[in-house]
């Protein structure tokens, strides 16, 4: 059988041995390594093939220089235009147009083709405006919104700071919506005052704002304004609630008794 030699390899020896006397890779190139490779182009530090050297972009087989617009500088990117806008210029069709910085702004984007308001400003439209905090509001840090909020025991009210008055019994709360206060343990809201809640006998504080304020301990189940002891029919045990009661088994619950079942 012939024994087939890749010619690949000696190619690539051949590219090795030339460079090393001095011979041009577009010399190699032209003769046989790989296509032509044409003016203002660079061989690959790897792999075969060429790219064109800054200032030109590839067209088939050719480099063709680049036509940099007023304000623009070449890029090292073998996509793209192969330019881009200087600082404090942005890209319009095929050039570059200066960016309109309004009082009272920055340059915020890392190439410096955006802008943002300084601290107490806000945009509105193109402009950088004032904004107008009120009597016992602060500046915030958010972008979006008014940009400003109200004191601690004051809330927002009309585009101003209403001061929150706490009934006897209440305290400041910590969030910024509703009525801003909230009732100690013991107390709940009525009527835009702190009532006491009266826990009945066999009845503990639940903790909860809303409702009685109150729940039955186990064993006891809510009727009405009182705590009342389950009734446990024969054969029965509380459930898992522990204020009503199930069937031990094979027993079947039957209205307020336990019945085996048939």
């Amino acid at each position: 059988m012939k024994r087939i030699v890749s010619t690949r390899g000696g190619y690539k020896y051949a590219l090795l041995l030339l460079a090393a006397f001095g011979v041009s890779s577009e010399l190699v190139y032209a003769q046989g390594v790989g296509a032509a490779m044409p003016a203002n182009a660079t061989a690959k530090s790897f792999g075969s093939g060429w790219d064109c050297n800054l200032g030109f972009r590839k067209d088939r087989d050719d480099c063709l220089a680049i036509t940099l617009p007023a304000n623009a500088y070449l890029t090292d990117s073998n996509y793209g235009d192969g330019w881009a806008c200087k600082r404090s210029f942005k890209k319009k069709s095929d050039g570059c147009v200066a960016v309109v910085l309004p009082a009272n702004s920055y340059f915020s984007s890392v190439s410096g083709d955006r802008w943002s308001c300084d601290r107490g400003f806000q945009q509105i439209n193109n402009r950088c405006e004032a904004i107008q905090v009120p009597p016992n509001g602060y500046l915030t840090a958010s972008a979006t919104g008014a940009g400003w909020a109200c004191e601690r025991g004051y809330r927002t009210a009309a585009r101003g700071c209403l001061a929150i008055v706490v009934p006897e019994n209440g305290y400041l709360a910590a969030t910024t919506y509703g009525s801003g206060w909230e009732c100690n343990r013991g107390y709940r809201a009525v009527d835009g005052d702190c009532k006491v809640i009266e826990v009945p006998a066999q009845g503990y504080l639940s903790g909860r704002s809303t409702g009685s304020g109150w729940k039955c301990m186990r064993g006891f189940q809510e009727i009405g304004s009182a705590c009342v002891a389950v009734a446990l029919p024969e054969n029965a045990h509380l459930d898992f609630s522990g204020s009503d009661w199930d069937c031990n088994k094979p027993y079947r619950k039957r209205e307020s008794a336990c019945v085996t079942a048939k």
